[in-house]
């Protein structure tokens, strides 16, 4: 019987929060908690939930004082008749099984209706104000206090019971002590459970109340938890034995009449089957919402950080609650920091500062650069609306920024209309030059095709210095050498060349066969501000230099380039 009272317990509690979804790991959204469905039920469902709740809960407590109270009643009636298995009473001493049974059934409906005072105007404001709208301070105490006030409920039953016993029963005061201490074990007892349970059944509400709340004190914790466990397994049962050989001592109750002892053997079962009881919700109480943290955590551990645990207990395992989902409000943060960090500056120069802790680094190395840089881009703006220059730039940009990603290069720097772009820093690259003259062709292709913009692209090879550039207060990642000059005087060169991209002899040296046999020697120059003389390559695809497509047929498309929020107006 316990056992089926305890599962039932279980699935009631199961239900309630299944359907209210308070309880269960949700989405985080916006700063506060969401809790799926119960945001979105209307008055009449919120009702016929209430309703239900209160009447499954009203059903299931009520059993569980009923059935203590049977078992109050049989102990009481085995301690009077000596120990024995039957309804004879010793004529000495009074008459107790029809007050008993008035008593307890009186003092179980007090009980029941008390809860229900207690409870209906947390659910008074379910039904009217509902998830949508979060519960003030003073809500969410009464919500959380809900246990406490249950057992209180409880306690008032029993003694309304007791005292109606009192009344109904003309017996002496030693009897009614001898009752009155029964009783109080059965009171003990039943509190203990109600608490328990109220505690599990209360969560959908605690879950919406809390929501969006840190959870900064322990109303109940789990040392609490501990004690009612040993209070109702061990501490109810012994003191029940002690005080009934006490009274037999005083002559208070009947000695054992029999070779068993009836009265003991059923504290003894009272013990295992409340202890199994306890412990049960006791279990659930603590597996649950470390159940459910466990679940974040390994959601969190596989790259999800959007889901987050209902805040409803109030033990220490609720503050455990809102602190793994601040954590996870801060994992969230640092992403989001790490994000625009990396749009800003990059991603391999991001993960490069994380890895050196923001240390002052750099050194030399060898890389592929390219320069690229829009021809006559004043002229351009001069002529146009500054939001249309945006959005083709935009445009620009975002050619390049994929093309290059896509041949594992890195954005050092947009500089007004130009580009620098590394191949083999920060983070190294397979063959810097042949994924440099690669990205080079087919950015070629594609700006040519897809933008009405005149540009020159150059790409060359050698050692430069790679890291962070300033002051240690404030510094920028970025390349220093001749490379890079050489890149931007190809670049310039290109703008009016053979091709619209140009690179160096050593940039095709550096690179594998295959790559460099799709290029063409095209000239040999001294080019501005450099000594030596450097041969000049362009891809054999791009050799004559396309015509670029008319304005007019290219914004017409631009849409996908808009800046974020923004769109062309319509002519």
């Amino acid at each position: 019987m316990a056992g089926r009272n305890r599962a039932v317990a279980h699935r009631i509690a199961d239900w309630i929060e299944s359907r209210l979804g308070a309880a269960a790991v949700v989405g985080f959204k916006e700063g506060r908690l969401p809790l799926g469905d119960a945001e979105i039920l209307d008055a009449p469902t919120r009702r016929g939930l209430a309703r239900r709740g209160m009447f499954i809960g009203g059903v299931i407590v009520a059993g569980a004082k009923v059935l203590i109270g049977i078992e109050t009643f049989v102990a009481v009636l085995l301690a009077f008749n000596g120990g024995q298995l039957n309804l004879h009473i010793d004529s000495e001493y009074p008459p107790l099984m029809g007050t008993v049974l008035i008593a307890l059934l009186l003092g179980t409906l007090t009980s029941v209706a008390a809860s229900f005072v207690f409870l209906t105007p947390q659910f008074r404001w379910f039904v009217k104000v509902g998830p949508a709208e979060p519960a003030d301070e003073r809500r969410r105490g009464d919500i959380r206090a809900i246990p406490r006030r249950l057992v209180f409920a409880d306690l008032f039953g029993w003694v309304v019971a007791l005292g109606v016993y009192a009344l109904i029963s003309d017996i002496r005061i030693v009897f009614l002590v001898s009752v009155a201490g029964a009783f109080g074990l059965a009171a003990v007892t039943s509190s203990c459970l109600t608490y328990l349970f109220a505690e599990s059944a209360a969560r959908p509400l605690a879950a919406l109340a809390l929501r969006g709340n840190f959870v900064d004190g322990v109303m109940h914790g789990v040392r609490e938890r501990m004690v009612v466990v040993w209070i109702v397994s061990s501490a109810v049962p012994m003191v029940g034995l002690i005080l009934m050989n006490v009274g037999r001592g005083l002559g208070w109750v009947p000695r054992v009449a029999g070779d068993i002892d009836w009265a003991t053997i059923l504290l003894a079962v009272i013990a295992l089957t409340s202890g199994a009881r306890v412990v049960g919700l006791v279990n659930r109480a603590i597996a649950d919402p470390l159940n459910d943290m466990r679940e974040v955590v390994e959601a969190t551990r596989s790259g999800d950080l959007t889901r987050r645990v209902a805040a409803y207990d109030a033990s220490e395992l609720g503050v455990l609650q809102a602190g793994l989902n601040g954590m996870l409000d801060g994992l969230v943060e640092r992403e989001r920091m790490r994000d625009i960090f990396s749009r800003h500056v990059g991603d391999g120069v991001a993960q490069l500062a994380l890895e050196q802790d923001g240390e002052f680094v750099g050194g030399n190395t060898e890389v592929a650069v390219i320069f690229v840089d829009i021809t006559g881009s004043t002229t351009f703006a001069a002529d146009r609306d500054p939001r249309e220059t945006a959005v083709v730039l935009n445009a620009f940009f975002s050619i390049v920024v994929d093309v290059v990603d896509r041949h594992g290069g890195f954005i050092n720097k947009f500089e007004g209309d130009a580009a620098l772009i590394v191949f083999g820093a920060p983070a190294a690259v397979d063959d810097p030059a042949a994924a440099a003259l690669a990205a080079a062709r087919e950015l070629g292709v594609e700006l040519s095709e897809k933008l009405p913009l005149e540009w020159g692209m150059g790409v060359t090879y050698g050692s430069v210095f790679a890291g962070n550039i300033g002051a240690r207060t404030r510094y920028e990642y970025t390349v220093i050498g001749d490379a890079v000059n050489e890149s931007a005087r190809l670049s310039d060169l290109a703008k009016i060349g053979y091709s619209p991209v140009y690179a160096s002899r050593v940039a095709i040296d550096a690179a594998a066969e295959h790559e460099g046999e799709r290029w063409k020697r095209v000239d040999r120059q001294v080019l501005r501000g450099r000594t030596n003389v450097t041969e000049i390559h362009a891809p054999i695809g791009l050799l004559t230099r396309p015509e670029p497509p008319s304005l007019g047929s290219v914004l017409a498309d631009l849409v996908k380039f808009a800046l974020p929020g923004e769109h062309p107006s319509k002519s």
